[in-house]
């Protein structure tokens, strides 16, 4: 057995258990961050302009782990350079985002939202998936997830993504020239994609129109993927059928915002992955990312500083 000591890592801004048991799970020492760190886990998705400090502070950081899949605030507050890795935590929890994104689109169609606060027997209505035409917006993790889980469904998928390379199950995938062609009377839409300048307000009044009213909006990305304001028409009029969200813009919504007493919406607050879900998972992806920078293999989840994600 070697003795060769693994790579000293850090943990900030806080001690956290979990963290510190991934580390040494991964072949790592936990020391700290005075302590001439190789590598970085920030375990706080805040505290940003600290995690700056520290960065600026440390020369010898080589690696830094971020706990978010998206980091969409930190490439906005300059916190990325070229000088060491960076790594985010994108797919490592894709399995519950897109349980919930199926969920949300489950309720819409079948109307459980005016169920659960009826008091009345009430009309016979409802959609199935079974057979349905839905289009992803984005063809990451939760994407990939979200068709594994729809199989059953026999649904005929269209994936809108940057790079329109065919995923598994093979699907239809086609780049961003093409979205109002691939929403077009979609059952469901689904927003699964990182945040950044190219996809603000993707969906906007003309996407919403072409959904139609047969159709559900389901978001579970960012808020900011959306036009509220067009959002808030589209469901007054019936430009499209519904909208579940369990991210809005702004975030968190706001008591008394249209988007509360609009009778076709669900909003869920931001609880497609709870911190009870996210820690067994940011840890796998720290055991893992240890465990490789140990062994000079490239990272998972390794962020692209001039995209931003």
């Amino acid at each position: 057995m070697s003795s060769t000591p693994g790579p000293r890592v850090a943990i900030g801004p806080r001690s956290a258990p979990f963290a510190e048991a991934a580390v040494t799970a991964g072949g790592g020492q936990v020391v700290g961050v005075g302590d001439d760190p190789d590598a970085l886990v920030w375990v706080s998705p805040r505290h940003i302009a600290e995690l700056s400090r520290v960065v600026a502070d440390t020369p010898t950081l080589r690696w830094v782990q971020l706990p978010l899949a998206g980091v969409e605030r930190h490439f906005a507050a300059g916190v990325f350079d070229t000088d060491r890795v960076w790594t985010c935590a994108k797919t490592s929890y894709a399995e519950p985002v897109a349980e919930h994104a199926m969920a949300l689109a489950l309720a819409g169609l079948r109307r459980l939202h005016e169920r659960v606060v009826a008091k009345t027997w009430g009309e016979a209505a409802g959609t199935t998936l079974y057979g349905a035409d839905v289009a992803i917006l984005g063809g990451g993790g939760i994407a990939r997830e979200l068709l594994r889980l729809m199989e059953p469904y026999g649904v005929h998928a269209t994936v809108v993504r940057r790079s329109p390379e065919p995923l598994s199950p093979p699907t239809r995938t086609v780049g961003p020239e093409s979205l109002i062609e691939a929403v077009t009377s979609a059952t469901v839409v689904f927003v699964a994609l990182a945040l950044t300048e190219e996809t603000r307000s993707i969906v906007d009044a003309d996407v919403l129109s072409a959904i139609g009213p047969a159709g559900w909006l389901v978001n579970v990305a960012r808020g900011a993927h959306v036009e509220t304001a067009a959002l808030v028409s589209a469901l007054r009029n019936g430009t499209i059928a519904g909208a579940a969200l369990d991210v809005t813009d702004p975030e968190p919504l706001p008591d008394g915002h249209p988007l509360w007493n609009a009778p076709n919406c669900i909003i869920t607050p931001h609880t497609a992955d709870t911190q009870e879900m996210v820690e067994p998972l940011l840890a796998a992806r720290i055991a893992t990312n240890v465990a490789h920078f140990a062994a000079g293999e490239t990272l998972e989840g390794v962020v692209d500083p001039k995209s931003g994600y």
